[in-house]
């Protein structure tokens, strides 16, 4: 808990008990969660957790780069604790979320057409291993 409470400082992220258990459950749980899902999971252990309190903390995470925001479907984001390059596969069927990793070389670009690239998202959506 102390190196979390140390990364959140050194973000200038106050790390009050509710941004600590909530950044913790993303590092410690990698299924690419929702406000819901982490609402849920610790709900029972911090009683006067609100779902505002766990979306307010993920985009403070979020904006300074400490969790990543996954939006593949419209109105359905995913946090990622993992914050280097890597992609991701949805099952269409069973609808869990995995990191795939890519060749950094052949995809990340500066440019496009002449146009500044400023962020890349590499998402792909299928059915998974388990599920086939």
């Amino acid at each position: 808990m102390n190196t979390i409470k140390e990364t959140l400082l050194k973000h200038d992220i106050s790390p009050s008990y509710h941004r600590l258990k909530i950044y913790e459950y993303l590092l410690t749980n990698r299924t690419h969660p929702t406000v819901d899902m982490i609402f849920s999971a610790l709900i029972n252990d911090i009683p006067t957790l609100s779902k505002t309190t766990v979306y307010n903390t993920l985009n403070s995470l979020s904006e300074k780069g400490l969790v990543l925001q996954i939006t593949i479907e419209n109105n359905e984001v995913r946090y990622d604790a993992t914050v280097d390059f890597h992609g991701h596969f949805k099952c269409l069927r069973c609808g869990n979320l995995y990191d795939i990793n890519l060749d950094e070389k052949e995809l990340l670009r500066d440019s496009v057409d002449g146009h500044k690239i400023t962020e890349h998202h590499y998402y792909f959506k299928g059915i998974c291993k388990n599920c086939r």
